[in-house]
């Protein structure tokens, strides 16, 4: 592609010499797990989100489950979880034997509808889960009052979200319990996997810490039985290096989507995201809708646009679960066939961001009007480059 979906590169080109000091600052220390810079980046993010406690985990979905195992949440339980969500977050649930109860999302921002949550909640319920979706916090006041209603946990999957506010305060801030993916194409992203537990409650913290290294808080003096879910020096001292470019490199996300709000506003066909107004986004992703999605691909991909597409599969359709959830979900199936996420990333170039907007308004004119970008005459969808 001229223009790729995502430039896991230029991060480091960027940050080249601090990174290149802070990997050779691990290895000449000759400790790699659960050392300093582990210590260090589990205090300056949880200093970051505003909350008293970071536990720095394997990933995204390791901190997920391990809040769950926390929390006592397990076989017979429920977890009412988005319906359009990456499978991650059903899995975490899975994994400690209780059962993901699909929500369906609110249209419009693709994030999880309070009404469709207090409609899911039943007597086996232990929790919620809203995914703060694409960068954008889900509605967490009314998520929130519902939980207080009825007695039950939040668990925020903030694993797209690093640096988003919800009202004014970040995601994962106090009192919330939130888990983040450090996965590479983050916000903020390490050189391969890794997550972290944010959360006010020491006792918590503690479970998990315990729960993330084999039950074990004195070396060879095991509590109870548990995994190994570490993450290790070299990735830690990345990411302290990434976490202080994160705000910056958020306002460079946000001035792409501003561009891509204003520039690809009123086109035929084409659905932009809508911001919520408690929201400040972080654009982890930039998701549009289209009903003939894979057309409009294929002309973007012919122009040297990489697109991907966030989710194809709902996951009750995927074969994980097919099956074994009750009911019907059309909104996550609507949204599985015509999402489509635009190239974006702090280093993503205004020319390339007009490149883009430029490819897109001649795509959607093409599938409007019957006409090729250039305005040729067409009879099928041009070969990808």
């Amino acid at each position: 592609m001229t223009i790729p979906f995502l430039d896991l590169k230029a991060p480091y080109g960027e940050l080249k010499d601090e990174i290149d000091r802070a990997v050779r600052r691990v290895l000449e220390s000759g400790w790699y797990l659960l050392g300093p810079e582990v210590e260090a980046l589990e205090s300056e993010f949880a200093g970051y989100c505003g909350n008293s406690h970071c536990v720095a985990v394997g990933s995204g979905v390791d901190a997920l489950e391990l809040i769950l195992r926390g929390l006592g949440v397990g076989p017979g339980d429920e977890v009412i979880v988005p319906s359009h969500t990456f499978i991650a977050s059903w899995v975490a649930v899975s994994k400690t034997g209780a059962r993901p109860v699909p929500a369906e999302p609110v249209e419009s921002t693709f994030l999880i509808d309070p009404a469709a949550v207090e409609a899911a909640i039943t007597t086996r319920t232990a929790a919620i889960m809203p995914v703060h979706l694409y960068g954008q916090p889900a509605d967490l006041d009314a998520i929130n009052a519902i939980a207080r209603r009825h007695g039950l946990a939040v668990v925020e999957d903030a694993a797209q979200a690093h640096g988003a506010r919800h009202r004014g305060f970040r995601v994962g801030a106090r009192p919330a319990t939130a888990a983040f993916s450090f996965y590479p194409g983050k916000n903020l992203g390490a050189l391969g996997d890794g997550g972290a537990v944010v959360t006010d409650d020491a006792h918590l913290a503690a479970r998990v810490r315990l729960l993330r290294n084999c039950g074990s808080r004195v070396k060879y003096h095991h509590e109870e039985p548990a995994g190994n879910s570490r993450l290790d020096e070299l990735q830690a001292a990345v990411l302290r290096v990434k976490l202080a470019r994160l705000d910056a490199w958020n306002v460079r996300r946000r001035a792409v989507a501003g561009r891509y709000l204003a520039e690809l506003a009123e086109l035929d066909g084409l659905r932009l995201p809508v911001v919520a107004p408690w929201s400040e986004h972080v654009w982890h992703l930039f998701v549009v809708r289209h009903p003939r999605r894979q057309e409009l691909q294929d002309l973007l991909a012919a122009a040297g646009v990489g697109t991907l597409i966030h989710y194809p599969v709902a996951v009750h359709r995927s074969a994980a679960y097919a099956g074994s959830v009750a009911g019907s979900y059309p909104l996550a199936d609507r949204l599985a066939d015509e999402v489509l996420s635009l190239p974006m990333g702090p280093h993503l170039t205004a020319e390339a961001a007009g490149e883009v907007v430029a490819a897109v308004r001649a795509a959607t004119a093409h599938l409007t009007q019957g006409r090729c970008p250039a305005g040729r005459a067409t009879t099928g969808s041009p070969a990808p480059r």
